[in-house]
């Protein structure tokens, strides 16, 4: 069901363009401003001018963030900054990072992927997307038929078909290796050889891919392809993305947690007291001179209740923070009178609850504000949230669990999408390693 497509790679000439490390960024939906001009001062050739070029005042139709990618790109291929791999490949990858206090290794393949509208159960989404982030995607793609950073897939293969293919690959010295500035060490080893490709093009011809991350690029990917093909080009049918394995052991998801603001007539006293009518409320000591410690705590002890139970952790300001528990049942006839419309699965996740037990029931915040970011804001800090409520910026924040992979497969299989922000994949990809040029074959 799944349509593997080896490419043409287009990857940096460390010859001309510089160290590895200086030429790559995170996926652009992760950069700030200060971040983009910090990648901009790192190295002329830095892959920021190709995929999230900074916006000047003087543009205009004619010149923009858009034409100016183009233009790099366009002369990097011709000053061979930039070089197009000799043969259509597949490219193994190899992702090695810290969790925690844990040195973790993340495997995966990258290489073009079919594109599918999610009615034919090939390719799967779990979130939900916004419309301004596919519009700016779509004009990239419009002006330089290139794909500058993978979409993060997933599939499910507990017998490691492409890891065994791999291996013998990976006896052998990396066709690339470097260190980034964050102390990930990335890999890669490029197959080329006919069989191997088969093999693993045979092998995806009855998986399903999961999206992990980026969405929105993939939908964009999609309705380029349309745009094409409306035109009489069939060349676009696919995107670049980097594909990991359910089963492998580097699969990391982190929470994303919850700061609220903005919601009028907010009231500390009015707010704990309406979640004690659904949840099981206890408060916890946060004193200041060790909160962080006292927090880290919280944190791990409502992770350990993540089997059997909903958890929470609220905190309003004044030094009160409060657990919140609910019991984990598929069937549990609060969330199936609530969200009856929904998937048990999607009921099941703490998201949901949160979204709409707390978010909606509570504080009225509907779909259309946490569309808007006028009453919600994401974040993964954690004392530093504590701080923003009490600065009063936010009104208080909701830590979260993470949610599980298998959570992020259910709901896919079921066709749900869960809301927004509900899963962090980490690391996350880098961009610039590989490069999909549409015009190349």
């Amino acid at each position: 069901m799944a349509k593997i497509v080896p490419i043409r790679g287009v990857r940096y000439n460390p010859e001309k363009a510089g160290e590895m490390a200086d030429l790559v960024t995170p996926p652009y939906d992760v950069i700030d401003e200060a971040e983009q001009r910090r990648f901009y001062e790192k190295n002329d050739y830095n892959v920021i001018r190709l995929e999230y070029g900074e916006v000047q005042s003087t543009d205009h139709q004619q010149e923009n963030r858009y034409t100016r990618a183009r233009e790099f790109f366009t002369s990097w291929l011709e000053e061979e900054i930039l070089i197009h791999d000799e043969n259509s490949s597949i490219y193994l990858y190899e992702q090695e990072f810290t969790a925690g206090d844990t040195r973790l290794t993340r495997s995966g393949f990258i290489a073009g992927v079919g594109v599918e509208d999610y009615e034919t159960g090939k390719i799967l989404p779990h979130e939900e997307t916004l419309s301004k982030a596919k519009a700016d995607r779509l004009e990239l793609l419009r002006h330089c038929h290139a794909n500058f950073s993978p979409i993060f897939g997933l599939y499910d293969d507990p017998a490691l078909t492409v890891e065994n293919i791999a291996a013998r690959y990976k006896q052998e010295l990396p066709d690339l290796m470097f260190t980034d500035e964050g102390g990930e060490t990335h890999r890669l080893w490029i197959v080329s050889d006919k069989e191997d490709l088969q093999t693993i093009q045979s092998f995806f011809t009855p998986q399903k891919v999961y999206i992990a991350d980026g969405h929105h690029r993939y939908e964009t990917a999609l309705n380029f392809h349309k745009e094409m093909q409306a035109q009489g080009k069939n060349d676009f049918g696919f995107c670049l993305m980097t594909l990991v394995n359910l089963h492998d052991p580097g699969l990391v998801i982190y929470p994303t947690h919850r700061m609220i603001k903005n919601v009028q007539n907010f009231n500390k006293d009015t707010f704990t007291e309406e979640l004690s009518k659904v949840f099981t409320i206890k408060e916890l000591e946060l004193p200041a001179a060790n909160r962080a410690e006292n927090l880290s705590t919280a944190l791990q002890n409502m992770e350990n209740k993540i089997d059997n139970q909903h958890a929470f952790l609220a905190y309003v300001g004044d030094g009160k923070l409060y657990e919140l528990t609910f019991p984990r049942d598929v069937d549990n006839h609060v969330m199936a009178h609530r969200c009856g419309s929904k998937s048990p699965a999607w009921r099941n996740l703490d998201v949901a609850v949160l979204q709409c037990l707390i978010l909606e029931d509570i504080l009225g915040i509907d779909q259309e504000a946490r569309t808007g970011g006028v009453n919600l804001a994401y974040t993964r800090e954690e004392v530093g949230a504590l701080d923003k409520v009490d600065s009063g910026d936010f009104q208080a924040v909701i830590f979260m669990n993470p949610t599980l992979v298998r959570e992020v497969t259910e709901v896919a299989a079921a066709g749900d999408k869960m809301p927004q922000k509900s899963t962090y994949f980490y690391p996350k990809l880098i961009t610039g390693l590989v490069i999909n040029d549409f015009t190349v074959k």
